[in-house]
């Protein structure tokens, strides 16, 4: 039976319950060995039965002490990240060394010292991306991984997201995070964490479009979506679709990149998109009608990408938005608005190298100048160049604007050196000599190629000759009529 106290209410009403039971039967008191080990056991039966508050008491100096304790040890670790941010700029090695003290060190398991802790990895990791130290960033996680276990999944996620994002920074460590992300996909399946895991294979297959690993990156994307359409998780398949759609533009497979864009914004109507996620998606609109030569309608994508990204205060993207919108104008024909562009409230936020260039190669253009586009290209390569969307349409301008230029010079002569016509357009022989082999194999114009005297020989354009076209339409006619009078005569025959 339960023992209880003399002064405990229930202890009195069972010893009055007691009362009506057979004589001879003898009561439980506090004497009793089972009692006096159940007061052993528990902390409020000890101390004196006459004084039930000090058992209280006791309780609650031991609360106090562990909440002293858990205060002490996030205050202690607030100190000493307090500490390391002092000395980040002055001596990053031993910051590096205090952030790691806070992350990796004992105790702290409530709730104010891992929330200092995500705060030491967030700035340990800006830190070591500072740094350039790549294989410092890739061991921290997995040194992070028994605090995963006090922490949220879902906070465990955004610190995965945010170191691999911290190590993107470094230059010239594209393997390693491919390498990192690898092991976190293996963590995640091990530890059953379906989300963090999609979140890191979306990364791993951008990484290898990055690197032109086309194929790996549609096989893990292909994969992945799938999965993910099971679980019905919108706002993923977008960023799936949106992926999806740069491969195939990077394959020049256009017929499969609109369709994941198509998939892309049928997943976004049925959900609230961020804007980050809806901007990105009018890009890769304006990029595929730019590429299928709708200039117009691309520049409104642009336009609308631009807008968003102003809003989002996100300036590296805005600027190449900005930039995909002034080649739009200079594509198709309207170079002299790109000044005016520049000089609006939006351009003049983001006045620098790649708007010069920009402006470089529409001045260039509305001048006819081969040459001053050619030397464009060379002193902004880092702006046009290293870009292959505008690196691919002001190609397809150059070869316009030489063809025009070539045209233009040639249009005089009935027979002229190649090496005078370079010289009139100020480029090498060689490119000129190709190039016109070219138009002539394209039909641009009627001609041919003297190499053995270095010259052109250009033809007046005679007026259409119909003979051989309706030659070949009588022989035509009369193969049918042949054919027909076989068909009868083996009927008759038969």
């Amino acid at each position: 039976p339960e023992h209880r106290s003399r002064q405990d209410p229930l202890w009195r009403a069972d010893r009055h319950s007691a009362s009506s039971s057979p004589p001879g039967t003898r009561l439980p008191t506090p004497s009793d060995p089972p009692f006096r080990s159940l007061q052993a056991l528990d902390p409020r039966r000890q101390g004196s039965d006459s004084d039930l508050g000090t058992g209280t008491a006791k309780i609650t100096s031991l609360e106090k002490r562990s909440f002293g304790r858990a205060m002490g040890g996030a205050s202690e670790l607030e100190a000493l990240f307090a500490t390391a941010t002092e000395v980040e700029s002055t001596k990053p090695a031993d910051a590096v060394k205090t952030y790691r003290a806070v992350i990796l060190g004992a105790g702290g398991s409530d709730a104010d010292s891992v929330k200092v802790k995500e705060q030491a990895i967030d700035k340990l990791a800006k830190l070591l991306a500072k740094l350039k130290d790549a294989s410092a960033l890739k061991t921290l996680l997995t040194e992070l991984r028994p605090l995963f276990a006090l922490v949220p999944k879902a906070k465990t996620a955004k610190i995965v997201r945010n170191v691999i994002d911290a190590l993107s920074t470094v230059p010239g460590c594209d393997a390693l995070q491919v390498e990192l992300c690898k092991e976190q996909v293996a963590w995640a399946k091990s530890e059953k964490r379906t989300f963090l895991r999609h979140r890191v294979e979306l990364r791993l297959a951008t990484l290898h479009l990055d690197m032109k690993s086309f194929q790996e990156a549609l096989r893990l994307i292909g994969a992945l979506g799938f999965e993910v359409k099971k679980l019905d998780d919108k706002l993923l398949l977008v960023d799936i679709h949106l992926l999806e759609s740069r491969i195939h533009y990077a394959l020049r497979n256009m017929p499969k990149g609109k369709a994941a864009l198509t998939a892309a914004r049928t997943n976004s109507n049925a959900i609230y998109v961020p804007p980050s996620v809806q901007c990105m998606i009018d890009m890769q609109g304006g990029i595929l009608h730019a590429e299928e030569k709708d200039y117009k309608t691309a520049y409104s994508y642009f336009f609308e990408g631009f807008e968003q990204l102003n809003n989002l205060e996100d300036n590296e993207r805005a600027v190449m938005a900005l930039k995909y919108m002034l080649m739009c104008k200079v594509m198709s024909g309207q170079a002299d608005d790109v000044a005016g562009l520049i000089s609006s409230k939006g351009g003049l936020k983001h006045q620098g190298e790649t708007l010069d260039a920009m402006k470089a190669v529409a001045t260039a253009y509305s001048a006819r100048s081969l040459k001053d586009l050619q030397g464009v290209l060379v002193n902004y390569q880092a702006q046009l160049g290293n870009d292959p969307i505008i690196a691919a349409h002001l190609g397809s301008l150059q070869d316009s604007l030489m063809e025009q230029n070539l045209l233009r010079v040639i249009e005089p002569f009935s027979q002229v050196e190649i090496a005078h016509v370079a010289k009139l357009i100020e480029l090498p022989t060689a490119d000129v000599e190709t190039k016109l082999s070219q138009m002539i194999l394209d039909g641009k114009f009627e001609g041919i190629l003297d190499q053995g005297a270095g010259c052109l020989i250009v033809y007046d354009d005679d007026s259409a000759h119909t003979m051989y076209k309706a030659t070949l339409e009588t022989i035509a006619n009369m193969d049918r009529v042949v054919d027909s009078l076989t068909v009868k005569s083996s009927k008759i025959v038969a």
